[in-house]
């Protein structure tokens, strides 16, 4: 049976754990993407489908690719950050599942059903690209999760020819706290958001 995990460490996978809007320049290494995704291939995704498919954006040249795509408001601080994550979605994700999930047809449940690849593929990528910011966070980093870019210019840069949309961005380093932080906005109450039934 598992144990409950430190409060220390759940403070810093959630209780204290910011979006950060500045970073300081500290670099992160490959290494340190390689252990991000080798703990966050382990979140759960329907029929173990994972059709998250991400690109580390970390040298000049694709940070001057992407840079033009991002909104005003996130230009700067993802050129300032070590990292930024384009999760994106894998639309043939299926073409996997005799792969990941082998006890079943589970391909055949998608061939030919596009409204039930992209409802999966959005639902599940979108879960991973929080366990992504879980994990990030577990080995001592600091993330800005982001809409506001565009997406068509995003796809067209970095997953021409493939079967992969973009989902959301994630930039990823370690924050400077002292800068551009903004005071933590209220959560809904457990009454407010939850009942059970």
């Amino acid at each position: 049976m598992s144990e409950m995990l430190s409060e220390a460490a759940l403070d810093q996978l959630f209780r204290t754990a910011r979006t950060h809007n500045a970073w300081l320049p500290k670099e992160v290494t490959d290494d340190q993407l390689h252990q991000l995704y080798e703990l966050a291939k382990f979140g759960p995704t329907s029929a173990n489908s994972s059709p998250m498919r991400l690109v580390f954006v970390k040298s000049k040249e694709a940070k001057d690719k992407l840079a033009p795509l991002l909104s005003e408001g996130n230009r700067a601080k993802s050129l300032a950050a070590p990292v930024t994550a384009i999760v994106g979605m894998d639309y043939a994700f299926h073409e996997k599942l005799p792969q990941l999930f082998p006890h079943a047809d589970a391909r055949s449940w998608f061939v030919g059903n596009q409204p039930l690849i992209e409802a999966t593929a959005f639902r599940n990528a979108s879960l991973q690209g929080a366990y992504v910011i879980v994990a990030a966070r577990a080995l001592g980093l600091d993330c800005g999760p982001m809409s506001g870019f565009d997406a068509e210019g995003v796809n067209a840069a970095f997953f021409a020819g493939t079967t992969v949309k973009v989902n959301f961005l994630i930039n990823i380093g370690y924050g400077d706290a002292s800068r551009d932080l903004f005071p933590r906005n209220p959560r809904l109450s457990f009454d407010e958001a939850c009942r059970i039934a």
